[in-house]
């Protein structure tokens, strides 16, 4: 195995790759490999300077630690949507292509059978399949969605080098099996993130570009919405809507003792709201 080597690491994978047939995936592939030569060729980075290694639905660029990263930056955040606009305004649903990146500095070595290795490459790869990274694409009308790692933010983004605005970028927390990452996401994070990388309770971990199962309600007995406080027993809990028979109350706060029953949207008896008593037709 060679010594490790400084290292630029660019991570690029297609979304919802698994889910498209043979025939698009090639047409996908070819893509991804356009666009990602394009974009180094636009930061000045050719041929000589870079090692690439194919993952099927991604691809993965060891570069020159001395070919200027603040180059590959601008060129990731101007040249890539524009392509990716280009290529999905002429492209049939079937065949558009949104694309995740990650960009981070590190140490790898290669090895005999022309593999890589080092713990930076593989927090590379942990920020590249990290569930808010996958969110946020989703979650975006943008074709694109670019992390960075610390490091890289560290000593190149947070100096607001002309066309890689520092303020674009936003801290985030990836958790991995090797603790927790700090990295930092370019544009908006998911409306649903607090910092921590999570999945909700009820999504399926999906594979490379599947999109999360949809949520399913638990389903429970009388207190579906949470056990109710001592003073309010089998009270729902407030701001929730109750259905009745065929009727519904909505907002408020069933507190008390209830008489009589409600059906159809009328109420029948007495029934006691939050302590105060409506009669009969009320």
């Amino acid at each position: 195995m060679s010594d490790p080597v400084a290292r630029t690491i660019l991570l690029v994978d297609i979304e919802r790759y698994s889910d498209r047939d043979d025939v698009e995936q090639a047409y996908l592939r070819r893509m991804l490999y356009d666009i990602t030569d394009r974009t180094l060729q636009r930061a000045g980075i050719d041929e000589t300077l870079r090692l690439r290694a194919d993952r099927g639905d991604s691809v993965m660029e060891l570069i020159d630690a001395n070919a200027p990263v603040t180059a590959l930056l601008r060129a990731l955040l101007s040249e890539v949507p524009a392509q990716l606009r280009a290529v999905n305004r002429m492209a049939s649903r079937s065949a558009q292509i949104r694309l995740r990146a990650v960009l981070a500095t590190g140490y790898v070595a290669v090895d005999e059978h022309d593999g890589w290795v080092g713990s930076d490459l593989n927090h590379a790869c942990r920020l590249l399949d990290a569930d808010i990274l996958r969110t946020a694409l989703r979650e975006r009308a943008d074709d694109f969605a670019l992390c960075v790692s610390d490091p890289l933010y560290g000593g190149v983004v947070r100096h607001d080098h002309p066309g890689i605005p520092a303020d674009g970028f936003h801290e985030v927390t990836v958790d991995s099996k090797n603790g927790p990452l700090t990295a930092w996401l370019h544009g908006p994070v998911p409306a649903a993130a607090t910092g921590q990388d999570h999945r909700e309770k009820g999504e399926a971990p999906g594979g490379s570009g599947d999109r999360p199962a949809p949520r399913v309600p638990e389903q429970g007995g009388p207190h579906e919405n949470g056990p109710a406080p001592d003073g309010n027993r089998g009270a729902p809990a407030p701001g929730s809507a109750v259905h009745v028979h065929g009727g519904t109350f909505n907002g408020g706060v069933l507190g008390g003792t209830q008489h009589g029953g409600i059906s159809g949207g009328n109420f029948h008896g007495n029934v006691t709201f939050g302590g105060a008593e409506r009669g009969e037709g009320a």
